[in-house]
């Protein structure tokens, strides 16, 4: 795998004009409707997915397409590489005005993410990560938090699920459950070393990891789903169940001997 420096500046100046697009509504005027039950997407989400979609596959239109916001086409089934986009990761926490929401950029090659770029363009935090050459926020090199016991762990959660009570019978697992919007968000904070473990009990859309899952290897981590599985991209079925966690590799299979009882 090689990734160009091209590739990589071309998805961070989307990243950027999609952010600057989506503060544009934030705590303004837009339109809210429901995809599905508790599946919120805006003008926002919209507006930002048709220009990231312009720029990039104006830029390379032999790579293939896959967005939460864009009607999937079979055809990126056939491509060697493949743009996989979450124009506004965290559209409820957009719509509460909670700053907690990311847009997501990642490029997929031979089912792997080799590129990952999320912006927060709240706070104007920028992770960005490509195979080989390491993760970064705000340009500065970033790693995995290595802690050896779960007790001494910070782990981003999901805040619908914990209003759920899905993570009750772990309470006393870990030292703290910090519930965060946005799924990217919470991959680049753990990528950062800002928490030690990303988790989820519940299945995920591979647009909602995908450029997170980069920056966690390129941050000497690691991502896998609830079964133990590595994940892959751009598949036919884009649902990745049952769950994930994300992490130092050692602190992640710890995680998982707990949350696989």
């Amino acid at each position: 795998m090689k990734t160009t420096p091209q590739e990589l500046q071309l998805a961070i100046s989307a990243a950027h004009k999609a952010g600057t697009l989506i503060m544009k509504y934030y705590k303004s005027e837009y339109e809210v409707k429901e995809k599905g039950y508790h599946n919120p997407v805006t003008t926002a989400d919209h507006a930002a997915d048709s220009m990231l979609k312009s720029v990039l596959t104006n830029a390379y239109p032999e790579y293939g397409w896959l967005s939460e916001e864009t009607v999937d086409s079979p055809d990126r089934l056939q491509k060697e590489r493949v743009w996989v986009v979450d124009p506004l990761d965290g559209t409820k926490e957009f719509i509460e005005g909670v700053p907690h929401f990311v847009v997501s950029i990642a490029l997929v090659e031979d089912q792997l993410p080799i590129i990952g770029v999320l912006f927060n363009p709240v706070s104007g935090d920028l992770f960005y990560a490509a195979n080989g050459l390491g993760a970064y926020l705000n340009d500065d090199r970033i790693t995995c938090s290595i802690k050896e016991n779960c007790a001494d762990m910070v782990i981003l959660n999901s805040r619908s699920e914990t209003r759920r009570g899905l993570w009750k019978p772990f309470f006393n697992s870990f030292r703290e459950l910090r519930p965060i919007g946005s799924v990217a968000y919470k991959l680049g904070l753990t990528a950062a070393g800002k928490a030690d473990i990303f988790a989820s009990l519940r299945p995920k859309n591979e647009w909602d990891i995908c450029a997170g899952n980069c920056l966690i290897n390129e941050a000497g981590g690691k991502l896998i789903d609830l079964n133990g599985n590595p994940v892959t991209y751009n598949n036919a079925k884009t649902l990745i169940a049952p769950g994930l966690i994300a992490g130092e590799p050692n602190a992640v299979d710890k995680t998982f001997e707990i949350l696989k009882k």
